[in-house]
């Protein structure tokens, strides 16, 4: 755990200064773009939420990832950003990894209540829908309080990314807003620490490459790993040390711990010179638990 910690420090902390490179991705999208990465995040949600009427207790992570990405192929999708993910009840609050190999869906079964988080990213026409979504089998008043606390810190998001607070700033604000609240952040035990990273159009979408098996990069696409090396992948990351330029369209997820459980949502957030607001606000997150 030590050495996990260690190097995401140390990653973090590089990103400092390598952030402030000015890549092709800060800028402002045009009305196409926009509109090819709605369609690639409606996908994804659609996804989500057909699979996860189909879920029942006793699936294994492994089996509900496998059936997420049949479901995006069987709607045209030809890869992934990332592969697709699914964490149940304690796994998805990260606790005690070791190895970036844990973050990866494993043969635990489904217990009827546990919290399940589902993470797709198609990448639809080039567009990359980057999104998380939390459930459960059963009624859950847990869930319910901490989706409610999720949106509380939806409506935030777009406010500091449009503040005169830089990137970093923002990381720790969020930080501080979530530990005050009463709950963990998990998003600081992901790669990086990540609270989110940039989206873009990527080239050879219609192409199935295989996985290239290194270190985390195992679960990204050849598409997504050509495409965070030419934007020089650190100034896409939000990190904790970022200091580089907030304009661009960004998949922002934080990933927050309750007791025994984690929940997140990950939606595309366009930050602009003079304003900043969430690609779409018809997502099941906040049609649900904003009544």
């Amino acid at each position: 755990m030590l050495i996990l910690q260690e190097n995401k420090g140390i990653l973090s902390r590089l990103s400092s200064s390598i952030s402030k490179f000015q890549t092709t991705s800060i800028h402002s999208p045009v009305e196409e773009a926009k509109a090819g990465f709605l369609k690639a995040q409606r996908l994804a949600y659609q996804c989500v939420v057909e699979v996860g009427k189909e879920i029942q207790e006793g699936w294994t992570e492994k089996q509900t990832a496998k059936r997420m990405s049949e479901y995006l192929k069987d709607n045209g999708v030809k890869t992934f950003f990332h592969t697709p993910f699914a964490w149940f009840g304690n796994h998805s609050r990260f606790d005690g990894y070791k190895s970036y190999k844990q973050y990866r869906p494993d043969i635990r079964k489904l217990k009827a209540n546990d919290i399940i988080i589902l993470d797709v990213s198609p990448i639809v026409d080039g567009y990359i829908g980057d999104i998380g979504y939390t459930m459960c089998l059963s009624p859950s008043k847990d869930l319910d309080s901490i989706m409610k606390y999720l949106l509380q810190l939806r409506e935030l998001i777009p406010k500091l990314f449009a503040s005169e607070k830089n990137v970093s700033e923002i990381w720790a604000e969020i930080d501080n807003n979530i530990k005050e609240n009463g709950y963990d952040n998990c998003h600081a035990k992901y790669p990086f620490a990540v609270l989110g990273h940039r989206v873009y159009k990527v080239p050879l979408a219609n192409y199935n490459f295989p996985l290239i098996p290194v270190w985390i990069a195992s679960w990204f696409s050849f598409q997504a790993q050509y495409s965070f090396v030419r934007h020089g992948i650190l100034p896409e990351l939000l990190t904790p040390d970022h200091s580089g330029s907030k304009i661009g369209v960004w998949a922002i997820e934080p990933h927050i711990g309750g007791k025994g459980f984690g929940a997140k949502f990950e939606e595309i957030l366009v930050v602009e010179n003079d304003r900043a607001y969430w690609l779409d606000d018809k997502v099941p997150h906040v049609e649900k638990y904003n009544k």
